[in-house]
């Protein structure tokens, strides 16, 4: 007898980690694979940050923290989002969590009913559709390709809003094409948003300090949006502490409060070392972790331009984060090396199998026409990797 709930039974695996698995399981055969699935920075965490980190083992930091965080890093998130994103939060606004998953989760679960709906902008990162069914809610998708730039106008937006839509998320820049929603086009969007009153916005903001140019702008910052939006942030992606479990929101009070509760009876408070981390990572000026963001933009150079050469990628050039997001849809109904490619999903896996590259297909992100490639990786491993697909395509 199968007594595993039909909550739990209806929730897909993570295709991220799904691929990243079967990636070990190929390299554990002793193939030699290279990994373009994660979205891990490939630096070190900066050195003061973990000099931060030992200073708190040996402050003997080791006890039970308070459950939206302790009040010197609530501190440092409030001066975080007033310096780079002109937001003010009192800090019971603020509340600190295992990483920005849990904060989504958290979010997700204190305003989210049976029969309620999320909206998705697609392409959207996989975790969004599988925690709002968690929250035994619905989620529809809002497609976009890219001759849209992967972007939602206004007008497709409204279209897609009903009475039961409750949430709908944002990420800019986003994970899995890289794009960056402008003031302009966030204010566009606003003025859609603002016509219905009802509808909560999750800006998930993760990738912000890694961007090409175009400055990421907080939708929160347009005051009458201000009420009814929840940003998302964390350390992970540009400060390179993926490990370190580290998200927070801002939020209004009442959304604040009820994530803390419903942190209480999960998870209780972050980690006490990495949050003592997360202070100096904060407080410390943006231009110190340029040196990433600078190489990732070499990187994003020259994988736009590998890609580029190879016949059936269409690519968009992305303003942010580590990901390409190819369409390769033109290899839909072909034979290659006698397997038939019907979608982006058999097309990841002729890669894996015969590129040994390691991607993840577009229909995990809402868009089955297209797969994501991570360049948080060496410059020798994408120049390989990517010569490994010309030639498995060739």
């Amino acid at each position: 007898m199968n007594k595993i709930s039909d909550r739990i039974q209806k929730l897909p695996a993570s295709a991220t980690l799904a691929m990243a698995a079967k990636a070990r399981e190929l390299k554990n055969k002793g193939i030699d694979i290279i990994g373009l699935s994660l979205g891990e920075p490939d630096f070190n965490t900066p050195e003061f940050i973990k000099k931060a980190a030992i200073q708190a083992v040996e402050d003997n930091y080791n006890s039970y923290t308070p459950v939206d965080g302790y009040q010197d890093l609530k501190e440092s998130i409030q001066r975080k989002f007033l310096r780079d994103n002109n937001l003010s939060y009192n800090l019971s606004q603020i509340v600190v969590s295992t990483g920005a998953k849990q904060s989504i989760a958290n979010v997700f679960s204190a305003l989210l009913n049976p029969g309620d709906e999320v909206l998705l902008p697609a392409p959207y990162w996989v975790s969004y559709s599988a925690i709002a069914n968690l929250s035994e809610a619905d989620y529809k998708i809002i497609p976009t390709d890219i001759t849209e730039n992967f972007k939602v106008s206004p007008d497709k937006l409204e279209s897609y809003i009903t009475e039961k839509s409750k949430i709908i998320v944002f990420n800019s820049p986003n994970n899995p094409c890289g794009n960056i929603y402008s003031e302009n086009e966030y204010r566009d969007l606003g003025k859609i948003l603002k016509k219905y009153p009802n509808l909560f916005i999750l800006s998930d903001e993760i990738y912000e300090h890694i961007n090409y140019g175009i400055k990421s702008f907080s939708i929160a910052s347009i005051p009458e949006l201000y009420d009814r939006t929840i940003t998302v942030n964390g350390v992970a992606k540009a400060f390179a502490m993926t490990g370190w479990r580290i998200g927070y929101i801002g939020a209004p009070e009442w959304i604040a409060k009820a994530c803390n509760k419903v942190q209480g009876q999960i998870t209780s408070g972050a980690n006490c070392i990495a949050q003592r981390a997360t202070i100096a990572a904060l407080d410390s000026p943006v231009e110190k972790i340029k040196y990433m963001v600078d190489e990732f933009r070499k990187r994003r150079d020259m994988i736009v331009n590998l890609l580029s050469d190879i016949k059936g990628f269409n690519i968009n050039v992305p303003e942010g984060a580590f990901y390409v997001f190819p369409d390769i849809s033109y290899f839909f109904g072909k034979k290659l090396k006698n397997k038939l490619i019907n979608n982006s999903t058999d097309f990841a896996i002729f890669l894996l199998e015969e590129a040994n590259v390691a991607t993840v297909t577009g229909e995990a992100f809402g868009n089955p026409n297209c797969i994501r490639i991570s360049y948080a990786a060496s410059v020798e491993k994408i120049k390989t990797a990517i010569e490994r697909i010309k030639e498995a395509l060739n």
